[in-house]
């Protein structure tokens, strides 16, 4: 068990440095319910400055009941605590978290993390591109640049994307602002800074705004950096330390109903350590640009988004975990994308959505050989060569990978009467992944030991290795509403993902310390792939009961009982004993200590669980800010159904109480 006062970081607030130009939001601003989907203007205003109007004609998410959304007025206070952005949805029902880097943990919903989630910041799915995960999709975000989460665990909306069984997180920054009609320009500013003491942990961020009633450009920019943190008693906690910056730029064009933004922006961390991996980040720099059209017609609302990303990251061994040790490895992705949607109503109780989605993910990943290595007897050609484990060649991980999906899906939302209301959809994406020949850093046929990587690449090499999966969602939710203060919601879902690229490609299992470079999980072990690897398939079973008052503002209470089964679960295995090379051995199988080398694998797998989540209302639109009452308890149990074991990242029975 648990407990959280946060009290500290609601004193910090008043001891920080204030905003020189504060951005006071409206509640209407930020609307809490999770069931507007209607189209809306944000209305903001700030003593001294015009009314600005911003747009947010964008189909809404589609939200079941056990959706959270958290606006700017919940998140603001939190982002000032934390540099890393997953930890403002930590204190959600039914999520957990995944600690790594400082900007660069992992969440997990009800048991199911990283690739099993669906994560998107402003539409744009953005894949890791690194064999350990340093870099997921929400390291790429400062917190002070978000401005709404909305988070649905376990049964989600087809509508909400594909290749994923765990829920979806949806992050958005702030939308375009503009001049009221009538006005002056709009140009505004904001600037605010940040000290924590531990870790010596500081930064800041700005925004600037020029805008008019139909153009509006837009910058932000956040820095933070730290040194290692301490424990409890004041011991420091080595390979904690990080620097982020992140930056973006944004122009809009508006005129009647419809609404064009271009976002272009980037990322430099220079380093991040990372104390559950045998690698730190020396660099991680990407580069993005994101499209998108909005626009009302008389039948209904159309979006359309393009994106690309590109990413180049770089780790090796920091001094706090080996000094001196200088093991390069490189990687560079890229992701391309679209997606269409329109939303139609039907009736006055009957909407459609339909929607169209593209999303490519290149990778390389290769490792150049060890200075040192390569400087001695490796180049030589004699037999002391056999004993190069990191050199003389650049060994590639990933070479060329190739993930493409297309999707497709038709959801009905439909209004019974004042009181039943239910949600249907379908979706299919079909997936294509595909990878070149590999390399070694030695492929000297004599090699042994961790030097021994020529089998390994022969046999991957000799593989057909374009796979293509068909894959099929379905969501059915039925919610009953008697009155204003009672929600039933129960739904099946069956949900679809696709092996990453690293679980399918990775090619090294005669090398012990190659495949311990390979470590998505943060478990330090070994993982190598598997290219007879199957999709994952989830059904899902939930029921929701929600009490609150009329207004929804006062109090709320809810539980959610849920049970899934997961077909072909990928899990690991021990990698079978091959002969030469010392990682996957008789010895590695019989081991009950230490570290193990292990390969993908499929299993049948099952989860269930409950989450209990209350909220009460102490003061509201104080000169402190709001006041309430939460409290959390959540229960998860994941078990490989072919071995019985305990599935991984599964969080004990735990409760958590805020103020």
């Amino acid at each position: 068990m648990s407990g959280r006062l946060p009290l500290l970081s609601l004193l910090l607030l008043f001891t920080l440095p204030a905003p020189l130009f504060a951005s006071d939001l409206s509640p209407e601003a930020n609307p809490r319910s999770d069931s507007d989907t209607g189209p809306r203007e944000e209305r903001a205003t700030t003593a001294g400055v015009p009314e600005v109007v911003v747009s947010a004609e964008r189909i809404e998410e589609t939200a079941t009941l056990p959706t959270i959304t958290l606006d700017l007025r919940e998140l603001e206070p939190m982002a000032a605590a934390t540099s890393d952005a997953v930890q403002l949805i930590d204190d959600l029902p039914g999520v957990d978290l995944h600690r790594g880097g400082g900007v660069s943990g992992l969440p997990v919903l009800r048991g199911l993390a990283d690739d099993r989630i669906r994560t998107n910041i402003d539409g744009r799915e953005l894949p890791s591109a690194c064999g350990n995960h340093m870099n997921p999709p929400l390291s790429y975000i400062d917190p002070a640049q978000i401005s709404r989460i909305q988070v649905t665990p376990g049964i989600t909306p087809v509508s909400s994307g594909g290749d994923s069984i765990g829920g979806t997180i949806s992050v958005q920054s702030p939308g375009p602002e503009f001049a009221k009609p009538g006005s002056k320009t709009l140009a505004r500013g904001q600037v605010s800074s940040f000290t924590r003491s531990n870790g010596q942990n500081h930064g800041g961020n700005l925004g600037a705004t020029l805008a008019g009633e139909k153009v509006s450009l837009a910058l932000q920019a956040s820095t933070s950096r730290a040194k290692d943190y301490t424990d409890g008693n004041d011991r420091t906690v080595k390979s904690t330390a990080f620097e982020a910056d992140n930056h973006a730029a944004r122009v809009a064009l508006r005129n009647d109903g419809h609404l064009l933004t271009l976002d272009l922006g980037g990322q430099d961390l220079p380093y991040q350590d990372f104390v559950n991996a045998h690698m730190d980040m020396i660099g991680n720099q990407a580069s993005f640009a994101n499209g998108r059209y909005e626009g009302a017609f008389a039948w209904g609302r159309l979006d359309a988004q393009l994106h690309w990303q590109n990413t180049t990251h770089q780790m090796n061994v920091r001094g706090d975990k080996m000094p001196g040790m200088n093991m390069p490895m490189n990687t560079e992705g890229t992701t391309t994308g679209y997606l269409v949607k329109a939303e139609i109503p039907l009736s006055e109780q009957d909407t459609l959505k339909v929607g169209h989605e593209f999303v490519h993910f290149g990778l390389d990943d290769w490792w150049p050989p060890s200075p040192a290595q390569a400087a001695s007897a490796c180049n030589t050609g004699d037999v002391n060569s056999a004993t190069c484990s990191m050199a003389p060649g650049t060994l590639w991980n990933i070479n060329d990978g190739r993930r493409s999906r297309v999707g497709s899906f038709v959801e009905w939302n439909s209004q019974w009467d004042p009181r039943w209301s239910s949600l249907l959809g379908i979706r299919n994406d079909l997936v294509l992944m595909d990878t070149d020949a590999v390399v070694g850093y030695n492929m000297n046929p004599v090699a042994a030991g961790s030097a021994a990587y020529l089998a390994d690449a022969i046999a991957f090499n000799a593989r057909e290795r374009d796979r293509q999966d068909l894959n099929f969602d379905l969501t059915a939710l039925l919610t009953f509403e008697p009155d204003p203060t009672h929600a039933i919601e129960g739904g099946y879902a069956r949900k679809t993902r696709s092996p990453s690229l690293y679980e399918r490609y990775l090619w090294i299992f005669r090398s012990s310390m190659s495949s311990r470079m390979n470590s998505a999980v943060g478990d330090a072990n070994g993982y190598s792939g598997n290219l007879d690897l199957k999709p994952e398939v989830a059904h899902t079973l939930s029921l929701t009961f929600d009490r609150h008052d009329p207004e929804r503002t006062t109090w709320a209470f809810r539980v959610t009982p849920y049970y899934t089964f997961v077909d072909d679960f990928i899990d690991a295995d021990r990698c079978s004993p091959l002969t030469g090379g010392n990682g996957c051995t008789t010895q590695n199988v019989a081991a009950t200590s230490g570290l193990v080398n292990l390969q993908y694998a499929n299993h049948d797998a099952e989860l269930y669980g409950v989450d209990l989540s209350g909220r009460r209302s102490i003061a509201r639109e104080t000169i402190a800010g709001d006041f309430a009452l939460s409290a959390t308890l959540a229960f998860t149990r994941g078990v490989n159904r072919d071995t019985g074991d305990n599935l991984y990242h599964i969080m004990p029975l735990n409760t958590q109480l805020a103020l």
